[in-house]
């Protein structure tokens, strides 16, 4: 399936929006045209900040409307796979890095969850580990940032392990997470990168509907190129 075939999917990042009003800002990410919610989860370990456990996840999907996009940046994640599919991910994704002595066996635990599995590389991560697991993995999640922080700038170098995964064949989802503008999003597409996750760009936008409707659209014009 080539890269031009999969749809653009747009992802507002909720870390970046007004958690003291958490319903009110999915609502305004949905009317706003959200495919699905980013949702990070930092254990203060792989990555020195804290965000959201499964308590939190459990109370989102009661009100969402929206496929929650569940992105583990936690040590021993295969531990805790069943627990955030039980809390309701209806998409998991882990850092290699965070499984890397015994990645098989990880991705297996979150396999055995039913739920899609994405797999998420930082910035200095090569791509080339995840060669023999393609068939196995449903999303690859590129990190054009370092994981844990919201409002760094993108990283274009790291365009290349999308070009890398599109000339391997890799027919799934490959998502890109950090500094996802309007500017920056159309590069990502061009590579192969079909999902977008945009925080700040979004969530501080002026009017969120018409960010999001200028990024999918130059998305879509660059990934019909591919």
């Amino acid at each position: 399936m080539p890269a031009m075939s999969l749809p653009v999917r747009i992802a507002p990042s909720l870390l970046a929006c007004d958690f003291h009003r958490l319903g009110e800002e999915l609502a305004r990410a949905e009317q706003a045209g959200a495919d699905w919610h980013h949702v990070d989860v930092m254990d203060g370990h792989f990555v020195p900040n804290l965000s959201l456990g499964p308590p939190v996840i459990e109370s989102i999907k009661k009100v969402a409307q929206r496929p929650l996009d569940v992105h583990l940046m936690i040590e021993d994640p295969g531990a805790w796979a069943q627990r955030y599919a039980d809390a309701g991910a209806d998409l998991l994704t882990f850092h290699y890095e965070a499984a890397q002595s015994d990645f098989d066996a990880t991705l297996e635990a979150f396999r055995d969850t039913g739920c899609p599995v994405g797999v998420a590389v930082n910035p200095p991560c090569p791509v080339d580990d995840l060669k023999p697991f393609l068939e196995r993995i449903d999303l690859i999640l590129v990190m054009s940032v370092h994981a844990g922080f919201g409002g760094q700038s993108f990283l274009p170098e790291v365009l290349d392990k999308v070009r890398a995964l599109r000339s391997w064949g890799y027919q799934g989802d490959i998502q890109m997470d950090g500094g996802v503008t309007a500017a920056t999003g159309p590069a990502c597409a061009e590579a192969g990168a079909n999902v977008l996750v945009a925080g700040t760009f979004l969530f501080r936008a002026t009017d969120m509907a018409a960010a999001l409707a200028e990024l999918r659209e130059q998305a879509e014009s660059a990934l019909a190129t591919t």
